[in-house]
């Protein structure tokens, strides 16, 4: 009987070590998730940024006078 009782806390302890692996997995996969919202969302704001600015440059370029444009080069 005390092998058998042996075995099971034997068996109890990798069990419980594998579930303190997974949870300090899981908190680290979560905090890599966390940064990477924040990176995607800080990202989203830079390219919005940089569509307003393309916006406004073809603004400007389209209301250029014909004069004011640079000839092709042949």
């Amino acid at each position: 009987m005390n092998v058998s009782i042996d075995g099971l806390r034997k068996r109890i302890e990798e069990l419980e070590q594998q579930v303190a692996f997974q949870d300090e997995l899981h908190e680290s996969l979560n905090a890599i998730v966390a940064r990477q919202d924040k990176e995607i969302l800080e990202l989203k704001h830079q390219f919005n940024q940089l569509a307003e600015r393309l916006r406004e440059m073809g603004d400007v370029s389209a209301g250029a006078q014909p004069q004011d444009e640079t000839p092709p080069h042949y």
